[in-house]
């Protein structure tokens, strides 16, 4: 092989190991853009809406793992819905979050099974657990402002029907 090619070779060798590096120290950087999709809480009596979310939705595995750390606050009517391929026990934490959440564990079917409210904070880390194929992110207090509760549903436009 002749210099110049292998000179190029390195280059772009460099390159790929610089841009692995600021990735694994910031991985925001890797995300391009999100799905939305809305969420709709509704009472698990009465059928009644509850509330309305714009939701990013949080599919894979670099979304999940960043989750709302490289966001600054969310509205009243924002948050993000994590997308898991079952409904199994999970955990979440606050990895360098700059606001207090809800968070909101759903099963497979659509029924809220868990509700924890969770405050930013440093090391070590606090486990919210819960179980559910979906968990929906939203500004802390928004369940008890709405009468959201475990056991009423979330139903997820333009997804395998919560």
């Amino acid at each position: 092989m002749n210099r110049r090619l292998v000179g190029i070779a390195a280059a772009l060798a460099l390159v790929g190991l610089l841009g692995a590096a600021v990735a694994a120290t910031n991985p925001a950087l890797l995300i391009t853009g999100y799905d939305t999709a809305t969420v709709e809480a509704v009472d698990g009596e009465t059928g009644e809406t509850l509330a309305t979310v714009e939701a990013r939705v949080a599919d894979g595995f670099v979304k999940q793992y960043v989750g709302l750390s490289a966001t600054e606050a969310l509205d009243d009517g924002e948050g993000m819905l994590f997308v898991h391929g079952e409904s199994a026990e999970r955990a979440y934490v606050m990895r360098d979050m700059a606001f207090a959440l809800d968070i909101v564990f759903v099963d497979a079917n659509g029924t809220v099974t868990r509700i924890h409210e969770a405050e930013p904070e440093s090391r070590p880390l606090t486990r919210y657990e819960g179980t559910g194929r979906y968990v929906l992110e939203v500004p802390r207090g928004w369940s008890d402002r709405h009468g959201v509760e475990p056991g009423d549903r979330l139903v997820i436009e333009d997804r395998e029907h919560a």
